[in-house]
């Protein structure tokens, strides 16, 4: 028996119900993993708010470090008592979880699970939007929104070792210093601040190369208004809710631009891939390149308040939540 989070309607954090309920023992390439922490991540607002659509009743959290305590007859790369995490497999708010063994990777010694669970979907995401969404390079500036946040404090960080000139906006000046002090060359308080026109200011009046933006509606057309020629506008996210449609038109009077929404779901669909990222993650985490900020911490029991705290942007850099 187990405890586990579950909506049978969406709507705000009271929608989620603690229950309990038998896991299946895992079969084939199955491996049953007991949680030691979990993630809080934006996109699990999205499907606790209907956003993202799931099938009712529905279990959320997508991303838990723990061990391994059962596995099926048909896994040959992982053991019991293995340490390991996933990101992008729903069921994580739970004190244990069943997945495919391909959704999982080991955690190396030396990071701890807690670390493992706060960084590995947020850092899968900034590996991908650095490496492979577009292939940033030392002559490349960026604009990075919520860069206080958890993915905009390892996108900071991220792109300081690649050599890239960083911009990030941010609700604060406290936001603001922490996101300095994680790789960020200037910051706006997008508060206070015309973001477009600052960025003109800062980059010469060219603009930038990428622009990743999280917040959707509320930041799409000063992340337009921020492009050079030739940028990228990435949006991976809608935290101020979903950003209007692309026109190609627009694209093309202000310099040819290009606009992408990727996922998470589709770089690291190959297991493969997923995990040649999470050991470029680990890497830099291991090497100090990438510090994961763990700034807050909630028992399990109090997922609803971790809800709204992260929808308030109250929270900076990742939260974990602990099973009991």
């Amino acid at each position: 028996m187990v405890g586990l989070y579950r909506i049978h309607a969406t709507g705000g954090p009271e929608v989620l119900h603690w229950e309990d309920e038998v896991l299946p023992e895992p079969s084939g390439d199955q491996v049953r993993v007991r949680h030691t922490a979990i993630g809080l991540n934006y996109i699990d607002v999205y499907h606790r708010s209907g956003l993202y659509p799931l099938p009712m009743p529905a279990r959320l959290g997508t991303e838990a470090a723990g061990v391994v305590e059962a596995v099926g007859e048909a896994v040959s790369d992982l053991t019991i008592g293995d340490r390991v995490a996933y990101a992008g497999a729903l069921g994580a708010y739970a004190d244990a979880n069943v997945l495919p063994a391909g959704r999982l990777v080991r955690v190396p010694d030396g990071i701890s699970d807690e670390i493992a669970a706060a960084s590995l979907l947020k850092g899968l995401t900034a590996c991908y939007l650095l490496t492979r969404t577009r292939r940033v390079a030392p002559e490349h500036t960026l604009l990075v929104h919520a860069a206080a946040g958890g993915v905009g404090l390892i996108l900071c960080q991220w792109a300081r070792a690649i050599g890239a000139t960083v911009i990030g906006t941010v609700g604060s000046e406290e936001k603001a210093a922490l996101a300095r002090e994680n790789g960020a060359d200037h910051t706006i308080l997008y508060r206070q601040e015309e973001v477009a026109s600052r960025v003109r200011e800062l980059t010469g009046g060219r603009g930038v190369d990428v622009v990743y933006d999280s917040i959707g509606k509320d930041t799409f057309q000063a992340s337009l208004d921020a492009l050079a020629p030739l940028g990228l506008f990435v949006s991976y996210g809608n935290a101020s809710g979903n950003a209007p449609a692309v026109s190609p038109h627009d694209l093309q009077s202000r310099g040819s631009l290009f606009f992408t929404r990727p996922t998470l779901a589709t770089y690291s669909a190959r297991t493969e891939d997923l995990r040649a990222m999470a050991d470029e993650l680990f890497g830099l985490i291991g090497a100090g390149t990438v510090q994961v900020h763990v700034n807050q911490r909630y028992p399990l029991s109090d997922l609803a308040r971790a809800h709204r705290d992260l929808e308030a942007r109250a929270t900076t850099g990742s939260t974990v939540l602990l099973p009991g």
